[in-house]
């Protein structure tokens, strides 16, 4: 009998905390609750919480995705004040061992399990078998990652902050709204234009071009509208924010040499649906000159599996030290 069962595993975003529970080897993660983390005064609290909502002890094992880089013992989150100490924080709860990961690492740690419903394929292309996949993916943040295959089989994460990469302009209308972005935040990193934030920026960036006051929208406001064909403004803001995505993933791609396929996850292009397909984001991301055969026969896929972060951290328990 394996006695690091049960297992406890999170993902932990700047808005929510998802929580689920692993019972046993070859079981999925079950259990599921999300909590608002404004709610929660620390990670600490939201797990003792969960914990005695669903009337459980404390597990063995635990893995955290959490929406932050993870570069030694203490973590600080960038959008959401939680901070604490990996190792004070396995004391603390009595846990055996506390794996801290990026939250977009235990997101394409989930890839390999994914199939059928859990994907949608946009635009052409064919993975190859064992060569780099990337992710990324908009929700509060911008999260990168990738996924590479060791000689052994064994699964190697990417672990970066390449939402925070300069954004760059394909054509003219994205320079002028570049403009307005460096104008207000300096620099204009990709996740300043392709986040939840980033969407009313770019909201508010059209807004201005067009001589109008902006409304007092919220992220889901500016989607809903413009899925609706409700406002002009939030339908070029959406469009404007699949086309800068769709570059940054061609760029990633390249990067990576991602034949095993691009995949995007996040909070906000699952929603969209065929919106999304039928958006520019196809066309930026082959539209590399001299290597757009080459992106073109890589494939791009919405990730659309319920909570995959939750899947990769419980494997990313026997897959990483």
């Amino acid at each position: 009998m394996d006695q690091t069962y049960p297992r406890l595993v999170g993902d932990i975003g700047g808005t929510n905390a998802r929580l689920a529970w692993v019972a046993a080897s070859g079981r999925l993660p079950e259990r599921v609750k999300t909590y608002a983390c404004a709610d929660h005064e620390s990670l600490e609290s939201v797990i003792r919480a969960y914990l005695v909502q669903e009337g459980l002890d404390i597990p063995p094992w635990c893995a955290i995705g959490i929406a932050n880089p993870v570069t030694g013992d203490w973590v600080q989150m960038t959008n959401h004040h939680w901070a604490f100490s990996i190792r004070a924080l396995r004391e603390s709860l009595g846990l055996q061992r506390l794996l801290v990961l990026n939250d977009f690492t235990a997101l394409a740690m989930s890839l390999p399990s994914l199939a059928g419903g859990d994907l949608r394929p946009v635009g052409g292309g064919q993975a190859v078998q064992g060569e780099p996949r990337a992710l990324l993916g908009a929700g509060t943040g911008l999260g990168v990652s990738g996924l590479l295959s060791s000689s052994g089989g064994r699964l190697v994460p990417v672990n970066g902050e390449g939402g925070h990469v300069t954004l760059a302009a394909a054509d003219e209308e994205e320079e002028v709204v570049l403009r307005l972005l460096r104008r207000r935040f300096g620099h204009a990193s990709a996740e300043r234009a392709l986040s939840g934030p980033g969407l009313v920026h770019l909201y508010d960036a059209v807004c201005e071009l067009r001589g109008v006051a902006p409304a007092s929208l919220t992220p889901a406001d500016v989607s809903r509208a413009a899925l609706a064909a409700e406002d002009p403004a939030c339908e070029q803001a959406l469009a404007l924010f699949c086309s800068f995505l769709g570059n940054v993933a061609g760029n990633l791609a390249l990067t990576l040499g991602a034949r095993g396929g691009v995949y995007i996850g996040g909070g906000i292009v699952p929603r969209l649906g065929t919106w999304f397909d039928r958006s520019a984001f196809r066309r930026r991301f082959e539209d590399k000159g001299r290597f757009s055969a080459y992106l073109a026969g890589i494939p791009t896929y919405v990730v659309q599996a319920e909570h995959p972060a939750l899947l990769g951290a419980a494997r990313a328990l026997d897959e990483l030290s």
